[in-house]
């Protein structure tokens, strides 16, 4: 694997999210935005659940680059438009979730449907195709059962396309296990992590840190690729 000088891998918790991936069987590669652990609060302890990596197409540098070179990584974090513009941009995010702790399927997409669907009626784009979209995410994932270390993957596309992944390591499977066309779902689904309520503020923060960086890249390039 050979990469621009600035992309890095990142480590959450006994995992390890490499710089670059490139799923099988797809012709695109894409690099690390940044890494974070998703938690939540219990009883006055933080609760692990997930650590979830996201994925950008390298052309997300370029689209992003004279909006917000000049900011600081604090001025970054700080801003929902640069998240948005992250979760709306013209190109492909791939999001890895590897669960830190047991989760049931059903419990698991219960929680993400219920984000995505308040979300959605925040925005007024949940209507009779988002409540169809749900049920396929909840029928997708109904019957998957993920110890530590199994991993549910997402390939959001610009057009609205969401493909999804279950594996039972790191490893991302051949073929996508289900296809699911909804533009607001699709980036309902990447805003409840990194939006206005985001489900992991560690992986806020990687993105802006590392953004901060990248965008100062002039010649910002993946070079060559890291199959995972």
């Amino acid at each position: 694997m050979a990469t621009a000088a600035s992309i890095t891998g990142v480590k959450v918790e006994s995992f390890e999210f490499p710089a670059v991936v490139t799923p099988p069987a797809y012709p695109k590669s894409y690099f690390l935005g940044g890494a974070g652990v998703r938690g939540l609060d219990i009883d006055g302890e933080f609760v692990k659940f997930t650590a979830i990596g996201v994925y950008l197409e390298e052309n997300a540098v370029a689209s992003l680059t004279a909006k917000w070179k000049a900011k600081t990584p604090a001025q970054l974090f700080e801003s929902l438009d640069f998240y948005r513009d992250i979760i709306k941009g013209p190109f492909e995010k791939f999001i890895r979730s590897t669960k830190v702790r047991t989760l049931e399927g059903s419990e698991y997409v219960r929680k993400v449907s219920e984000n995505c669907i308040n979300h959605m009626k925040s925005e007024g784009t949940y209507g009779d195709e988002e409540e169809k979209a749900i049920q396929e995410i909840r029928e997708a994932f109904k019957d998957q059962y993920f110890p530590p270390g199994t991993t549910a993957f997402y390939r959001q596309s610009p057009d609205g396309t969401l493909g999804l992944r279950f594996s039972k390591d790191e490893t991302i499977p051949e073929h996508e296990y289900a296809v699911i066309k909804n533009k607001p779902l699709s980036e309902a689904v990447l805003e409840t992590m990194i939006g206005e309520i985001p489900v992991s503020p560690a992986l806020k923060e990687s993105l802006a840190t590392r953004f901060y960086e990248f965008l100062k890249n002039d010649d910002f390039k993946i070079i060559g690729d890291c199959k995972s």
